[in-house]
């Protein structure tokens, strides 16, 4: 079986590398195995948006930018409608209503998808609790966050594959994407992640794209582990729905 034939947009790999020369060369080494990747904001000052129109315009991968925007609504528009003229995949904005109807506003007439940040995989209760957060289970946060944003028109959200089965199950989810970062495969490091899945289990209940960066970005050799990724995606495990 060829590369191409492997390669899955449904993995979407982050390029958590410190500019854009490195991404370049991340890329060129995964090859046809990987199809779609996100650039964060810890690039943006190394070229992340030159990065991303090269992988697009010359190289036909699909982009998810990752700048989780939050702002009045009018800044959130205009920075969208921006962004919009580079011909992306998607983006994300924090979840709050008004930051998602301002972005979906901005993204008018493209078909860049705006994704609804719910609350960040690498942030628990405590964390919440430092922020001033209301009090309550995560999960029910999240899910009480997903539906307001799909109300006010987000595309997809972003969120743990911890509460991704139950997102998938709420009635405003229909039609709609989710994609989980905090996706580790069996046996590696959790990093700063603390709400994590392996690719099987995020699949399984019913997620739409995972994103990966340290486990491919620092492999030895990234190919052969993008390749593991995909082959755990289609796995028996990734058949059925995950309720353990």
């Amino acid at each position: 079986m060829t590369d191409k034939m492997l390669a899955d947009d449904r993995l979407i790999v982050a390029l958590d590398v410190p500019n854009a020369l490195a991404g370049l060369e991340l890329a060129e080494r995964l090859g046809s195995t990987v199809s779609f990747y996100k650039i964060g904001l810890g690039m943006l000052t190394g070229g992340g948006l030159a990065l991303a129109n090269e992988l697009k315009q010359e190289h036909g991968k699909r982009i998810f930018l990752d700048m989780k925007l939050f702002d009045i609504g009018n800044t959130v528009e205009a920075a969208v409608r921006g962004l919009a003229q580079f011909d992306l995949d998607f983006l994300t904005v924090h979840g709050d209503p008004h930051v998602v109807r301002a972005a979906k506003e901005g993204a008018a007439g493209k078909d860049l998808k705006i994704l609804a940040v719910t609350v960040l995989t690498s942030l628990n209760r405590d964390d919440l609790d430092a922020s001033l957060i209301k009090p309550g289970d995560v999960q029910e946060l999240v899910l009480e966050r997903a539906a307001r944003a799909f109300e006010a028109g987000a595309d997809g959200v972003i969120a743990s594959p911890q509460e991704a089965a139950a997102i998938r199950a709420l009635p405003e989810a229909a039609g709609r994407l989710i994609v989980t970062p905090g996706i580790r495969p069996a046996g590696a490091d959790l990093g700063d992640q603390k709400r994590v899945a392996t690719p099987a289990n995020a699949i399984a209940d019913g997620v739409d794209h995972i994103v990966v960066g340290r486990p491919v970005v620092r492999a030895p050799d990234p190919r052969a582990a993008a390749l593991s990724i995909l082959a755990e995606m289609t796995s028996p495990q990734a058949m059925a729905p995950n309720r353990a």
